[in-house]
């Protein structure tokens, strides 16, 4: 009896192993569905759509995936940092929103770096050399973004030490996978030291060399020439480097094969170079 009973027990807790497996399969499915841009036709306005059920669905991923599942965990949470700015950046209006959107991309990159024990153990010491020694590529670059969104609306923390938290993700970014996101860490870390006033880190020379490494790692990814011409050809009064930056974006945004390779931001950075372009005295002439 007590052996039938066993047996019975262990069947019912296969069945709800297989259960939550299913479940959980599923889920990943929808969220990684929805999540993607390069498959099918993509349309700006109708991915808002899809891009937050992908956020709900991964969401609920991090509830139901198991603490042991180290890899499938991290994979959510970059997803969730990464579909939070992409949501706070390309579509959020509202500023309260827009905050909170960024907040919670930040935190969702912090929960993927603390997933790596040896994170943690350095954060214990110091945030900052937790990040400096950080594995993670991609969660240093989320967060990195997230984060330097989110300061735009503190800036008391900013100031105090936030932005050097920023860089210090970028940089380590850019040792580990400076090709990621077409040139992305390299990208990140141009504009973040175009952006910011010399006292806080800003250098417009190093600005420089970080948008040309960043187009040469990402040459069909469209705001490594955009970013280059607003934060730093335009402030520097560079005019043949903003009109030759502007000018490359607009004639390889002609190509349907250059824009299918990053759809949603080749897109946001067509419309911001037509935008410069008519507007501003550089491109004018």
């Amino acid at each position: 009896m007590k052996k039938q009973v066993m047996c019975q027990l262990l069947v019912l807790i296969l069945c709800v192993s297989l259960g939550a497996f299913a479940e959980t399969s599923d889920k990943i499915e929808v969220a990684d569905t929805a999540f993607d841009r390069w498959n099918g036709n993509f349309e700006f306005e109708a991915y808002q759509q899809r891009l937050e059920t992908a956020l709900t669905a991964y969401e609920q991923l991090l509830e139901l995936v198991p603490e042991e599942e180290q890899q499938t965990r991290v994979h959510i949470a970059n997803c969730l940092s990464q579909g939070y700015f992409e949501l706070g950046f390309a579509y959020i209006t509202d500023r309260g929103d827009q905050e909170k959107a960024f907040a919670k991309g930040q935190a969702h990159a912090l929960t993927s770096l603390r997933l790596d024990p040896s994170f943690v153990q350095d954060e214990e010491q110091s945030f900052r050399a937790a990040l400096e020694s950080a594995d993670d590529a991609i969660a240093l670059f989320w967060y990195g973004n997230n984060r330097g969104k989110y300061l735009e609306f503190h800036w008391l923390t900013a100031i105090s030490g936030g932005m050097k938290d920023v860089r210090a993700a970028f940089e380590r970014a850019v040792e580990l996978n400076e090709a990621y996101f077409g040139g992305g860490p390299w990208r990140a870390l141009g504009s973040f030291l175009a952006k910011i006033p010399a006292f806080l880190g800003g250098d417009m020379v190093q600005a420089k060399a970080a948008f040309e490494r960043a187009i040469e790692l990402g040459p069909n990814y469209l705001e490594n020439y955009v970013n280059y011409a607003e934060y730093y050809a335009k402030p520097e009064q560079e005019w043949d480097i903003f009109r030759d930056e502007l000018n490359a974006a607009l004639e390889l945004a002609e190509d349907p094969e250059v824009m299918a390779c990053w759809p949603l931001y080749n897109t946001l950075a067509l419309r911001r170079a037509e935008q410069l372009y008519s507007s501003e005295p550089g491109g004018s002439n």
